[in-house]
């Protein structure tokens, strides 16, 4: 900045000089010309200084053009056919910012001399006031280290307080944080002639470094050897705590990026991938070093959806042209399965509106949709529970207004009974009538047990002995069918804490419904296990199996795929009720004509000395 600003000072201050003022590149074409240049030769910008100065097609006989460009410097008198005029002129070689050479040359009227001398005299204060007042530090120096003439501006950047104090200091010792970048520097600048931007840890007075960049050319004395340096010194301190703030912005975007949970991703308008987040690598299965060295982005989409994204981008229906409102779509992982998930994009633009990148952040909804799935089956797991209490006050309304009857009914069957022989035939039919009013007052007593079951005080109880008990009761009866019954306990089987008679009840309803599925014989299986913290009980025949449309409402209420009335349907739903009370769970596998497992999983108790 300070640097332009002192090319248009500089400049302003040669237009209005009357001397004239030119320069020249080293291909001799004519860089610039003042306003007295331009009246003397007229406008030669862009073209070759011979062809300007003399109208000559080749360099002119008296040039020194090639000694300047090595870095020396003239002053002589030259007479001049057009305008026929003798000039004094001086010629010295500088470098541009872009590191090439010039050679600014000043013509002085001879006839004029006074009023020239005059002007140079200006020019001069021009060029002190110049020297004096722009923004970096300007110096000439000494072969071996003493600053010969110092701006105030550097005598500022150094912290001295007057022109005599920096004059004093010795550079390598005072001004260079380590005296080997003074060395290196001047066999730099003595080999090439030149240095630019040679970048340098300088130190003030008060000791404090501070970042700075060098300029500077060679001066040489009147027999062409090198007497010093000149040129500017430029303060970085400011850039680069400016580059240091744009630095730490870019990390911390960059760890918000990479830290966030959803997939950030971007890519030119080829499909080049540029960015790819840690998020994007767990959620697609790409590597980053992958994705940047050839993984396109439409390889992440499945085929078409690459090209639907970029029309919805480009249409105003998605939240306008160039952005995209979340959508629901399919991403492709790496290892070929696809994923559903909520996408937001944009375009990027250039400061001409033209596209140049597209970004995107890409929400994987596999957890969401799983939450949902689950919230679902909870709120139907509600919603049965709603049925089945409703169920239940009924069931228990119905039970109770019908107890009483019933019990009247079989009290006077009863006492019937004892006025009618045992031989005479209306026995049999009033035992019959009495045996089925005992079956509906049993039903009932299910009924109520479905609605409010038995609240029975629990202790640690051994499944083994409970299991062996009820199927030594049920042995006979099940060999009378052909059942063959394998039992195969588990060895130290830890209790669980439970009801006896709640566990029983579950363990005969489960035993009589595989009796019931193997009417013409087969096997009855028992197997006991420990699994962690779960005692596990695995109830499994070789029967008629469950139909695949009726497994999943086997422990509804009131469903029952028995044809008769004694499957009323609450036999599993109470089973199922009391597992679930204690703790546990219960699950069915089945195959028609291959049998049914019912398994039974309980927690172990906490304390076996309860």
């Amino acid at each position: 900045m300070a640097m332009s600003k002192a090319s248009d000072q500089l400049k302003s201050v040669l237009d209005a000089l009357d001397n004239g003022v030119y320069i020249i590149d080293q291909n001799f074409t004519i860089q610039y010309m003042n306003e007295a240049m331009i009246r003397n030769f007229g406008e030669g910008v862009g073209r070759k200084c011979h062809d300007v100065i003399n109208d000559l097609d080749v360099k002119c006989p008296i040039c020194k053009a090639a000694e300047v460009f090595k870095g020396k410097s003239f002053n002589r008198e030259i007479y001049f056919k057009s305008p026929d005029k003798t000039y004094n002129v001086v010629e010295v070689p500088f470098v541009n910012q872009d590191e090439t050479l010039s050679k600014l040359t000043i013509f002085l009227d001879m006839k004029n001399r006074d009023i020239q001398e005059e002007s140079f005299l200006k020019s001069y204060e021009d060029y002190k006031r110049l020297f004096e007042h722009v923004g970096c530090g300007v110096y000439f120096s000494s072969k071996d280290g003493k600053f010969l003439e110092t701006n105030p501006a550097l005598q500022k950047i150094l912290g001295y307080e007057s022109k005599e104090e920096i004059l004093n200091i010795f550079l390598s010792r005072d001004m260079y944080l380590n005296p080997e970048d003074r060395k290196k520097f001047q066999n730099l600048i003595e080999q090439e002639g030149q240095v630019i931007d040679y970048a340098v840890i300088l130190k003030r007075k008060d000791g404090k470094t501070f970042p700075a960049l060098l300029t500077s050319h060679v001066r040489y004395d009147a027999k062409g050897n090198i007497a010093g340096y000149e040129g500017i010194i430029v303060d970085e301190t400011q850039r680069k705590a400016l580059e240091n703030e744009i630095r730490q912005a870019h990390d911390f975007l960059n760890k918000i990026i990479q830290n966030s949970p959803n997939a950030i991703m971007a890519s030119d308008m080829k499909g080049k991938i540029l960015l790819w987040n840690q998020a994007a690598e767990e959620i697609l299965g790409y590597k980053t070093a992958d994705v940047l060295n050839g993984v396109n982005i439409i390889d992440v989409y499945p085929e078409g959806i690459a090209r639907k994204v970029m029309r919805m981008l480009r249409s105003d229906s998605y939240g306008g042209v160039g952005r995209l409102t979340p959508v629901t779509i399919m991403f492709k992982r790496n290892d070929g399965r696809e994923i559903e998930g909520n996408l937001t994009a944009a375009i990027i633009y250039n400061e001409d509106g033209k596209e140049i990148a597209t970004v995107g952040v890409f929400v994987d909804l596999e957890e969401r949709l799983a939450l949902e799935l689950k919230l679902r089956q909870t709120q139907e797991q509600l919603l049965q529970s709603e049925k089945l209490a409703a169920m239940g006050r009924l069931t228990s309304q119905i039970a109770h207004e019908l107890n009483n009857p019933l019990y009247g009914i079989m009290n006077t069957l009863e006492l019937m009974k004892t006025e009618i022989s045992p031989q005479n035939k209306r026995r049999k039919l009033l035992e019959m009538a009495l045996s089925e009013t005992q079956r509906l007052t049993e039903m009932l007593r299910k009924m109520l047990t479905f609605s409010k079951p038995d609240q029975e005080i629990r202790k640690n109880v051994d499944i083994n002995v409970i299991l062996d008990e009820i199927l030594l009761l049920y042995n006979k009866q099940l060999q009378e069918l052909d059942i063959k019954i394998t039992f195969e306990p588990a060895d130290q089987l830890p209790s669980v804490y439970a009801s006896t008679n709640q566990l029983r009840q579950v363990f005969l309803n489960l035993i009589s419904n595989a009796k019931d599925a193997m009417p013409d014989g087969g096997t009855l299986s028992v197997i006991t296990s420990q699994s962690n913290d779960f005692v596990e009980i695995v109830i499994s025949d070789t029967g008629s199996g469950i139909k695949d449309e009726n497994i999943g409402r086997i422990f509804d209420a009131f469903f029952s795929t028995k044809d008769n009335i004694k499957g009323v349907g609450l036999g599993l739903s109470v089973c199922y009720g009391f597992i679930k009370d204690h703790g546990g769970d219960i699950k069915v596998k089945s195959r028609l004509e291959k049998g049914t497992a019912f398994t039974i999983t309980l927690p172990v108790s906490l304390n076996e000395n309860l």
